[in-house]
C-alpha cells in the first residue's frame, strides 16, 4: 500500500477515535468557564439586514398595504423631530403595548430601523416581531443617520414638533402645498403660507432667499403627495434644511385642539435647544467640576453600561425605568444619558408622565461614546 494511503488511513482512524472516544483514551476534562450570574448574553444582531436602497425602494406615498416601515426609537424626542417619511412609530420599549399597530397579515414586509449601527432597538423589535409570527422581517441597521446623509432625503416631523416650533417663534417658513381656494382658504396651520404644488414654479419667489432657512411643507395627510413633491423641488433649488409634516393638516386639527406645551420650572442648569435637554457645555462643566451635584442615570442596556460609562452614573435601562421612577431622588437634578439621545429623551418624557412633580429633570441629546480612561466624546444630535 502506498505511503500516502497508509498515512491517510491512520489520519481517518485518529479522527474517528477523537470523535467517538476510545476505550483506552481518558475523557477530556471539561473546560472551566468563569460564570457571572449577573452577566447578560452578548447581543446578537438580527439575521436579515437590508440597505438604504432596499428601504428607499419600499417608501411610497401612500405606503403599500403589505409594507410597514417602523421607527423603533422613542416617540419623544426622536420620532417627532425627525423620521423617515411614512415610518410608523413603535418604540422598542413600548413594543408589547403597541402590537395592535402591526398589520394583521403576518406575511407583510416589516422594516425596522433606529439610530444607526450602535443602536440595538430595531434588532430587538425585529426579533419580537418574528416571535409573534411575522415571516418577512428586515432591519435597516444603518438607520436614520445614513438615510439623512443622502442630500436628496428629507425628514418627516410630527404635529407636536410643528406646534413647538410655532409656540417658540422658530425661524421657519411653513408651507401649505394644497390648493389655495379649495383647501388653504378654508383652513390652514397658523403662520403657514400658501404655495400650491401645482403652481410651485410660479410662486416659488415666496420662499426665502436664504437657502439655509428651515422650510416645512405639509398637505392633506399620509395619502397626499403634494408636500413631498414640493419638498423635493425645494431641495433641487438648493435649500438645505427641508422637512415634511407628512401627517399634514388633518393631524394638526386633531392634535392642536388638545395640545398643551409642557413646561419645566426654571433651574440653575442651562437647558439645550430641545425641551428637557441639557446644554452640552453645561453638561461638560458639571461632570468635570461637580459631578456629585447631579443624579446621573445611564439608561442603556446593562451590557452596554458594563463596556463603559461615567464614574458617577447609575444604570437603569429604559425598559426598567417606569417601575423605578418613584425611587428617583428629588433633592438634586436628574440627568439621563445614553448613546444617541434617543433613550435618554424617552426617559425624560416618561418621568413627565409618571412623576410630573419632578422639575429638575434633563436628558443629554447627542452622540455619546465612552473612553477607557473615563472620558467621553460628545457630538451634536443627528
Amino acid at each position: 500500500m502506498p505511503h500516502r494511503i497508509i498515512s491517510a488511513a491512520f489520519a481517518i482512524l485518529f479522527i474517528i477515535s477523537a470523535l467517538t472516544g476510545c476505550a483506552t483514551q481518558q475523557p477530556a476534562a471539561p473546560v472551566q468557564v468563569a460564570a457571572d450570574a449577573s452577566a447578560e448574553p452578548a447581543f446578537e444582531p438580527f439575521h436579515d439586514i437590508v440597505d438604504m436602497a432596499f428601504v428607499a425602494g419600499h417608501v411610497t406615498i401612500p405606503m403599500a398595504e403589505n409594507v410597514m416601515l417602523i421607527d423603533a426609537r422613542p416617540y419623544k424626542p426622536k420620532y417627532i423631530q425627525g423620521h423617515i417619511p411614512m415610518a410608523v412609530s413603535i418604540p422598542d420599549s413600548q413594543f408589547d403595548k403597541m402590537t395592535d399597530k402591526l398589520p394583521a397579515d403576518k406575511n407583510s414586509l416589516l422594516i425596522f430601523y433606529c439610530g444607526g449601527l450602535k443602536c440595538k432597538l430595531s434588532h430587538k423589535s425585529a426579533m419580537k416581531a418574528e416571535k409573534l409570527g411575522y415571516t418577512n422581517v428586515k432591519v435597516f441597521a444603518d438607520g436614520y443617520p445614513v438615510w439623512m446623509a443622502d442630500k436628496a432625503h428629507y425628514p418627516a416631523v410630527s404635529a407636536e414638533w410643528v406646534k413647538s416650533q410655532i409656540d417658540k417663534g422658530a425661524d421657519m417658513v411653513l408651507v401649505d402645498s394644497r390648493p389655495k381656494k379649495a383647501k388653504y382658504d378654508k383652513g390652514h396651520i397658523p403662520s403657514a403660507i400658501s404655495i400650491p404644488d401645482t403652481y410651485f414654479d410660479d410662486q416659488k419667489d415666496q420662499l426665502p432667499s436664504d437657502k439655509n432657512k428651515l422650510l416645512v411643507f405639509y398637505c392633506g395627510g399620509l395619502k397626499c403627495k403634494l408636500s413631498h413633491k414640493s419638498a423635493a423641488k425645494a431641495i433641487d433649488m438648493g435649500y438645505t434644511n427641508v422637512k415634511v409634516f407628512a401627517d399634514g393638516y388633518p393631524a394638526w386639527v386633531a392634535y392642536a385642539g388638545k395640545a398643551s406645551t409642557a413646561t419645566v420650572a426654571a433651574t440653575a442648569i442651562k437647558g439645550g435647544v430641545e425641551e428637557g435637554s441639557i446644554d452640552h457645555a453645561e453638561f461638560r462643566r458639571i461632570v468635570t467640576e461637580n459631578p456629585e451635584s447631579i443624579y446621573l442615570v445611564d439608561v442603556r442596556d446593562a451590557d452596554e453600561f458594563k463596556k463603559g460609562s461615567l464614574k458617577t452614573a447609575v444604570n437603569i435601562p429604559v425598559d426598567n425605568l417606569e417601575e423605578k421612577i418613584k425611587t428617583l431622588p428629588a433633592d438634586r437634578p436628574i440627568v439621563f444619558i445614553c448613546g444617541t439621545g434617543a433613550r435618554s429623551g424617552e426617559s425624560f418624557y416618561m418621568v413627565q408622565d409618571v412623576r410630573p412633580e419632578l422639575k429638575n429633570v434633563f436628558y443629554l441629546d447627542g452622540e455619546m461614546s465612552f473612553n477607557k480612561d473615563g472620558s467621553f466624546d460628545l457630538k451634536k444630535p443627528i
